[in-house]
């Protein structure tokens, strides 16, 4: 094997577990080891921004031709589809552990269940409807920038991602992605990542790129809540990282 395949194999590696774990896309995850985990974890933006630009282009589409509402729902529809609907699911389960007001124990056991209570339920509800109302303006704006907030808010979304699976940070309980991932990453490559992703979004339009810094800050404080309350994180608090930056960094370019 050559030293530029050598080279190659973990970035080939790392997107093969983003992809084949983020998204719906067919994808042979060769290797499933923190290793890669810690890979994916740190390319998930480009997860975010496929996933965003496919929503996006659909959003618009159906914007033009049908209004700014339909083209934010479609949107948000084309995402959930696209990542089997699993970080809402996160958003519904981590929302009924934290208002369970139960000890860690307990809180994780019912974010494990199937079923959702009544604080997912109105969580999700209220998540979805913050999403939709912020990609409408922007689409009733124009076109181009309800697909551009859409790109900027599932790449800004994947980012969290990168500060959820910090070195310090432990998983809350063994098994599952959660424990595969927590802790791959390094502190020095989350901050470099989200320069750079801020910085992107930056070059189009400098207000998503506040957007992006405000959206990944505020699932930063919902981490946080979850490490105390849980005692680390779980594949449920990842994704619920991913809705909770994404949904920010819409808000924060609806009010701007």
């Amino acid at each position: 094997m050559s030293n530029e395949s050598t080279a190659a194999s973990p970035v080939s590696h790392g997107l093969r577990f983003a992809f084949g774990t983020l998204t719906v896309f067919r994808v042979r995850v060769h290797r499933w080891d923190r290793a890669a985990g810690g890979a994916a974890m740190a390319l998930a933006p480009v997860v975010g921004l496929v996933v965003g630009a496919l929503a996006g282009a659909v959003g618009a589409l159906v914007a033009w031709r049908g209004g700014a509402l339909l083209g934010a729902v479609a949107v948000v529809a084309v995402g959930a589809v696209a990542t089997r609907g699993l970080h809402l699911d996160g958003v519904a389960d981590v929302a009924d552990g934290l208002g369970s007001g139960k000890p860690a124990e307990d809180a994780l056991r019912i974010m494990k269940q199937s079923d959702i209570g009544p604080f997912g339920v109105l969580t999700l509800l209220l998540l979805m409807l913050a999403q939709v109302a912020a990609l409408a303006g922007q689409f009733g704006a124009s076109p181009w920038r309800g697909a551009l907030a859409a790109g900027v808010a599932a790449t800004a979304g994947r980012t969290a991602l990168l500060w959820g699976c910090l070195r310090p940070v432990p998983a809350a309980r063994p098994g599952g992605l959660g424990a595969m991932v927590a802790g791959t990453v390094r502190p020095a490559t989350a901050v470099l990542v989200t320069l750079l992703v801020a910085a992107a979004a930056a070059a189009l339009r400098w207000q998503c790129g506040v957007a992006v810094l405000l959206g990944v800050a505020l699932a930063g404080g919902l981490l946080r809540r979850c490490v105390r309350r849980f005692g680390g994180v779980t594949g449920d608090v990842l994704g619920a990282l991913v809705e909770t930056s994404a949904t920010g960094t819409l808000v924060a370019l609806a009010l701007a």
